[in-house]
């Protein structure tokens, strides 16, 4: 994990916390547990971390939050710690991943006229930005402010599901004026058309056309204002206009507003993916003002936060839990409107029927925790992102990889929809038509595209047809076999045959010589050479999406124990799986993949396919193995500072891999309904599983020291096995370790 140099600001933002802490757990009453006290928006916003600090809601249509203006891999949010320069406030943004776009539709309030007309080329060229200070800047869930340094204005940012509120107080007897900037860009993201029109005095609309990781993403907007508009510039490809609107590439605004009065000028905007009379009818109620909002966001934050309790005398734990909880709530984000329409990427227009379509689908990543950590605190959200998926599904007959905007962006290995209906069906979620989810899964693994025609011919890829071969080959096998599990549940015995044969596709690339998953070439008997397993080729000339064979050859989720038997049994598979953790962590290649962070050993907690590793233990007889790196990871992965996350948060998958794992359970294999047993980190955690069903997790004697599980209980019963049903957590009960400073080699061995 890369650290900051500034490390003044770490040592701010870690005195900020335990200050904001002690202060705010004395405004509680006895009655009201405010969990948002414990979460800090600023972590993961340094190093490869690349969230957000700014405003939003569960799953919220909106996230507004500044933008530095710069383009870079770590400002793929819009956004970095060690920056300290704005160029306005946009409302959407992506948590933690690893491509930059979005930063639509920005405000910036300032105090003087400026120059619209001249070219914006870089940040540096562009006349409203601002200084900022970080000491000047707060961020907790559903609120966000920062003073601009420059113009001498406090900005104040708020949410709720499909509306942004903004507050900016000005300086007594300054300009009051805003800036709508819609033309410049960073990142991925390239403007192909936009507009802005004044509709009256109190309102302003327009739309934002672009291309970039979402190819065909159109914004259109609504903003309404506390004050009358008492004069205006519009630009267009810099030149300015008399009308009253404009359309161009890029086109941008500067009102003015009456400065008599209150100092603070109140905007709401409204956004939407259809038309700018439904982006106005996403405006929340005209009665509601920014702190019946931003107390109404806190509000809904805080129950959803709410569904996991912890107890720990350590707050600094509690800090990265919660926070962890709320990262892992941030995406998908809600895209259909208040009416149910939404737009697709061919520009149809469709109605989510008595669903929530959603989009920011991070499939690659989120299948493996985050998804099923939904499945526990929010099913219903599960359903509607099945639905979802099954409505992107519908013009091309192939289910989403990466849905972002409502746009197929094709990026990372795998079709991981699949594995998200079969774990919501085996699981017993309800809400989505099982049939044609099942027809959708088929149908997808089926077709011929992205080396699915090379894996159905030689039950592998052959790895001089198509890059990333090994990790593509891996991941189908498990798509396959998450068809074959639906299929025997719905009866279709020959569908069932087919997919799970076809899930044993990986022994093709599997190499017992070496004991790793390498690149095989069409002829099934030649393996690549030369072949180093620490070797990293980002993208190109790559048998492996990411990493390296250290990392990739693991992923056989479904069919653990015939791995280890490939390997030669328990104790050769264990010994193999110890070298992961206790190689050097030399990367070899001279284009080596950024996603490699984190590293203990050549395990790289940085990006996911690392993330069910250390649980493999598990299946070869040394739970305590298991143990002992689930606390190493915990320990050393996660902090409360800016730097706290040691890769890309990726919408919520490094931070669901926190909360499972500290609660002592894993989703190896997220489709079997079952979560590998680990080593629970705190005293006592409740899961309100519904309004009167809880499952508990009580960790006698647990400490830094007492990481290993010395004897379980399962509701007063003996409990000495490694894995748990999703069907005995939603029943409640509890599960009770007593923990110690030695493994118990005894417990949780199948004999």
């Amino acid at each position: 994990m890369k650290f900051l140099n500034k490390a003044n600001i770490v040592i701010l933002y870690v005195l900020v916390f335990f200050t904001a802490l002690s202060s705010c757990t004395k405004q509680g009453t006895e009655n009201v547990k405010v969990f948002t006290n414990y979460v800090s928006p600023f972590i993961g916003t340094g190093g490869h971390g690349h969230t957000y600090p700014g405003a939003t809601v569960p799953f919220g249509m909106l996230q507004v939050s500044p933008d530095n203006g710069i383009s870079g891999w770590d400002w793929c949010s819009g956004y970095h710690i060690t920056d300290s320069i704005t160029i306005g406030f946009s409302h959407l943004h992506l948590s933690g991943a690893g491509i930059g776009d979005l930063g639509d539709i920005r405000f910036m309030p300032v105090n003087k006229k400026v120059n619209l007309a001249q070219a914006f080329k870089t940040r540096d060229d562009i006349p409203f930005k601002s200084n900022y200070s970080h000491e000047q800047e707060t961020a907790e869930p559903g609120y966000y402010s920062v003073f601009l340094k420059d113009f001498n204005v406090k900005a104040e940012l708020t949410t709720d599901l499909r509306t942004a509120y903004h507050n900016y107080t000005y300086t007594k007897n300054d300009t009051q004026s805003l800036v709508i900037d819609l033309g410049y860009a960073f990142n991925w993201d390239k403007v192909e058309l936009s507009s802005l029109k004044i509709e009256d005095k109190f309102t302003v609309s327009g739309f934002r056309h672009s291309s970039g990781w979402a190819i065909n993403q159109k914004v259109f907007f609504v903003a309404k204002f506390s004050k009358a508009i008492n004069n205006f510039d519009l630009v267009a490809d810099e030149r300015y206009t008399e009308e009253n609107s404009v359309t161009g590439i890029k086109t941008s605004a500067q009102l003015f507003f009456n400065n008599l009065g209150e100092d603070k000028l109140r905007v709401k905007v409204g956004l939407s993916s259809v038309s700018v009379a439904n982006a106005l009818e996403n405006i929340s109620d005209s009665m509601q003002n920014f702190e019946v909002a931003k107390n109404k966001a806190s509000k809904n934050w805080n129950e959803a936060l709410s569904k996991i309790e912890i107890e720990t005398p350590v707050d600094s734990l509690k800090t990265i839990f919660y926070t962890a909880l709320y990262h892992s709530q941030l995406a998908p984000v809600t895209f259909s409107d208040e009416n149910g329409e939404l737009r697709l990427e061919n520009d149809r227009i469709v109605k989510a029927e008595n669903f929530t379509a959603y989009s920011t689908l991070s499939l690659w990543d989120t299948f493996r925790a985050q998804q099923p950590l939904l499945t526990l605190l929010e099913p219903n959200h599960v359903a509607d992102i099945i639905n979802s998926m099954l409505a992107y599904y519908e013009p091309k007959g192939i289910l989403p990889v990466w849905t972002l905007y409502g746009n197929e962006t094709n990026t990372m290995t795998g079709y991981h929809s699949i594995p998200v209906i079969a774990e919501a069906y085996l699981k017993g979620v309800k809400g989505f038509d099982v049939n044609k989810a099942y027809e959708a899964m088929k149908a997808t693994m089926q077709q011929d595209e992205r080396g699915l025609d090379y894996y159905k011919k030689y039950g592998y890829i052959p790895c001089e047809f198509l890059e990333e071969s090994v990790t593509i080959t891996l991941e189908y096998a498990y798509d396959d076999w998450c068809v074959a599990k639906v299929a025997k549940a719905l009866g279709k015995t020959e569908d069932y045959d087919y997919f799970m044969d076809r899930s044993k596709s990986y022994t093709n690339l599997f190499d017992a010589k070496t004991g790793f998953m390498r690149g095989k070439f069409q002829d099934g008997k030649t393996w690549r050479e030369p072949f180093d397993p620490k070797h990293s080729a980002h993208r190109i000339k790559a048998d492996y999406t990411e990493g390296n064979a250290w990392q990739h050859s693991w992923f056989v989720p479904h069919d653990v124990e015939n791995l280890i038997a490939l390997h030669g049994g328990d104790e050769i598979f264990a010994s193999k799986l110890e070298q992961l953790f206790t190689e050097s962590s030399e990367i070899t290649g001279d284009n080596i993949s950024n996603d490699i962070s984190g590293l203990i050993g050549q395990y790289a907690h940085g990006n996911e396919p690392s993330h069910h590793i250390a649980y493999m233990f598990n299946r070869a007889n040394k739970p305590w193995r298991t143990q002992y790196w689930v606390r190493e990871i915990l320990k050393t992965q996660y902090n409360t500072t800016p730097n706290g996350l040691s890769g890309n948060e990726d919408c919520g998958q490094m931070s669901a891999w926190y909360v499972l794992s500290s609660m002592g359970l894993y989703s190896m294999n997220p489709a079997s309904g079952e979560y590998e047993i680990g080593s629970p980190l705190f005293e006592k955690t409740t899961l309100n599983v519904s309004d009167d069903t809880f499952f508990i997790i009580e960790a006698e004697h647990v400490s830094d020291t007492n990481i290993y599980i010395q004897s379980a209980t399962l509701n007063g019963n003996d409990f000495n096995q490694t894995v748990i049903s999703h069907q005995q957590i939603i029943q409640g009960g509890t599960l009770k370790f007593v923990m110690g400073p030695k493994p118990n080699k005894n417990w949780g061995i199948k004999n």
